[in-house]
């Protein structure tokens, strides 16, 4: 953004998303000062900037979490919708270099560009820039997408990186030897959570209901929700963590065999990141 004048000595103006000040007049340099000089620092309109960086800074914060979202959902968004939003540097910053399936679902490419009458320039795995008029477009999660492994070589060999994770987030896939009795995955029960369990969650996306930390996945036309177990005194000592489970939101408890791999492996990767421990049940990519 521009400098905005404050007086007859400074301007004003916001730099890597905090408020900063040069000097003005004949004889300033134009560089950014270290500091914030005190006279300005009670000053209404470095006040008002100071509010925009946070509006700023929640905004991106806002479209990072509603992009993965369409991740962990796979839910084909419109290309209309993703035009409107691309002018946007914080939804440009969020959506560039996501891998994209238009109608073609074994053409994966890197999103690179959004044109305003939608239609979307991607680098496919040819190392070839090509432009697609789908009417929507998926940015799938990685359980979701074809040639994975080569998708991850060619992203380093460019050297991407994915400000939302999709393509090197953690996948875990449910095992063959699941019986139809099975309802849980023991795997974490008896870990030991530093304090603040409900923090720790917050942190990692995940929400704090009663005595189950928990995520929702929307597969198979449902809305899954895996929850994990622990203790119910945890705000001022440490959590032990319980089984791991899945149900249809106002819906049954799923067997595991009945999980979508969607749901298991961002299930498993909550369970996963809140304890810190290994576990047998399922394979991690």
């Amino acid at each position: 953004m521009g400098w905005l004048a404050v007086g007859d000595s400074y301007e004003i103006s916001l730099v890597d998303g905090k408020v900063a000040a040069r000097s003005a007049g004949p004889r300033a340099t134009g560089r950014p000062l270290k500091t914030l000089p005190k006279a300005l620092r009670d000053d209404p309109e470095v006040d008002r900037l100071r509010q925009l960086a946070q509006w700023l800074d929640r905004h991106a914060a806002e479209c990072l979490a509603r992009v993965d979202a369409w991740v962990v959902s796979s839910l084909p968004v419109p290309t209309a919708l993703l035009a409107r939003v691309w002018p946007d540097p914080a939804w440009r910053d969020a959506l560039r270099d996501l891998v994209v399936l238009g109608d073609d679902p074994a053409a994966p490419g890197f999103l690179r560009d959004v044109t305003d009458g939608g239609d979307l320039r991607m680098v496919d795995l040819d190392g070839e820039t090509v432009r697609l008029s789908p009417t929507s477009a998926r940015l799938p999660h990685p359980a979701h997408l074809p040639a994975l492994a080569d998708l991850r070589e060619f992203a380093d060999e460019l050297d991407i990186t994915q400000r939302v994770e999709q393509l090197h987030r953690g996948t875990w896939s449910r095992p063959a030897t699941l019986t139809d009795r099975d309802t849980a995955v023991t795997d974490f029960r008896g870990t030991k959570v530093p304090n603040r369990l409900a923090v720790r969650a917050a942190t990692f996306g995940f929400r704090v209901s009663g005595s189950q930390v928990r995520c929702r996945v929307w597969e198979d036309g449902r809305t899954v929700e895996a929850a994990l177990g622990f203790d119910e005194d945890y705000w001022d000592s440490e959590a032990t963590l319980g089984g791991l489970s899945w149900s249809v939101v106002d819906g049954p408890t799923l067997r595991l065999a009945e999980v979508g791999p969607v749901a298991w492996s961002e299930g498993m990767r909550m369970a996963t990141a809140l304890s810190g421990a290994a576990t047998t049940t399922g394979r991690a990519a």
